[in-house]
């Protein structure tokens, strides 16, 4: 009974981290990176058109590039972070 509870306790765990691999593999795909880019561009153009402002298409680049920058650049920072920790 033992044996059989410590390969379900192993199966669950090896599941667990399938899981956990495919959410990093998505986290840092460039399809997600594309996606994340639109959307941000999308909702600051329908964001700008709402407030009447000037050049909404051209005007959400620098936003979105910002955001987009920033998100990228986490990863990096918390690697040398865990580096020096």
């Amino acid at each position: 009974m033992e044996k059989l509870d410590l390969t379900q306790r192993i199966e669950a765990i090896e599941e667990r981290n399938r899981k956990v691999e495919a959410d990093k593999a998505w986290e840092t795909s460039l399809m997600r990176r594309f996606l994340v880019a639109i959307l941000t561009y999308g909702v600051i153009t329908s964001f700008f058109f709402v407030a009447h402002l000037p050049n909404p298409f051209v005007n959400a680049i620098v936003p979105t590039l910002g955001f987009l920058l920033s998100t990228l650049t986490v990863s990096s920072v918390k690697r040398w972070w865990l580096k020096k920790k």
